[in-house]
């Protein structure tokens, strides 16, 4: 059990130092052109792999739902790992490395914003679709860990977890998931104002 324990402390610790790790003025940066885009009524596209997909999906959640402000249009937001049928068909008849580019290229406009989900920063679909979003003019923020491997310099504003452990990153992922939707839910006031608690 102490083994376990240990284990369980030692996790916990390098998760909590690697979200320390995240510049929250960055954070703050992808917050406001996150509110930017909920203003001017543009969308939010959401894209990862594997456990970074199901990061995306719940970022999206949150963006659509918790992050509302009452008497205020949502914000629009997809993640692009969630309709199987359209990205297991451009798996197959083309390729996975352009399933998330063919769907930017589809459905996203200028005023649009993407939300590119790695551990690595270094998967190559996420790549190919940054490169896209780049040459569509679209605003582009990374969750990335690993130093931002690639993809750090094909984002607008890039949220690096300081951490090479793929749990520790998707962990600070999720976190940071939720300050985004903590930020964007409160209403516009003065520093240090307290939002209003969230109903689960």
């Amino acid at each position: 059990m102490e083994h376990y324990q240990w284990l369980s402390e030692k996790f916990f610790s390098e998760t909590v130092s690697g979200l320390r790790t995240v510049s929250l003025s960055a954070v703050a940066d992808a917050a406001e052109a996150l509110d930017g885009v909920r203003r001017r009524g543009g969308r939010v596209y959401a894209m990862g792999n594997g456990g970074s997909a199901s990061t995306a999906t719940h970022l999206v959640c949150d963006l659509v739902k918790t992050a509302r402000r009452p008497s205020e249009p949502g914000l629009r937001a997809f993640a692009l790992a969630d309709n199987i049928a359209v990205l297991t068909a451009y798996a197959n008849d083309m390729s996975y490395a352009d399933a998330f580019v063919h769907q930017l290229t589809n459905n996203a406009e200028v005023g649009d914003a993407v939300i590119a989900i790695s551990a690595s920063g270094r998967s190559p679909n996420i790549i190919a679709a940054l490169r896209a979003a780049r040459r569509m003019g679209l605003l582009s923020i990374g969750m990335l860990g690993c130093g931002g491997g690639t993809a750090v310099d094909l984002v607008d504003i890039p949220l690096i977890v300081g951490s090479d452990d793929f749990g520790v990153i998707e962990t600070a992922h999720i976190a940071i998931v939720h300050a985004f939707a903590d930020v964007l839910r409160a209403a516009p006031g003065p520093v240090g104002a307290t939002a209003t608690a969230r109903t689960p």
